[in-house]
């Protein structure tokens, strides 16, 4: 279903893009409906801002993960 709009433009703005119109062969209204359907549809969340909605795990603040992470690793592999 088409549904008109109106659009306030600068006067050189429409007159440019009347020329263009009728070099390229087609209606003002089919390039900017076409201009409309390129953009896209909805910003996507980034990863980014997918991590920073994540809570920060509570730990307990007398455990030293370092050294733990390295007696785990001479536990496993033996040094």
């Amino acid at each position: 279903m088409k549904t008109k709009v109106n659009l306030t433009i600068e006067k050189s703005v429409l007159t440019r893009a009347k020329e263009y119109a009728e070099e390229v062969n087609e209606s003002l209204s089919g390039i900017v409906e076409n201009y409309l359907k390129s953009l896209p549809r909805e910003k996507k969340e980034s990863f980014m801002e997918y991590v920073d909605r994540l809570e920060v795990p509570a730990t307990n603040p007398d455990i030293d993960f370092k050294k733990e992470y390295y007696i785990e690793r001479a536990k496993k592999y033996g040094y």
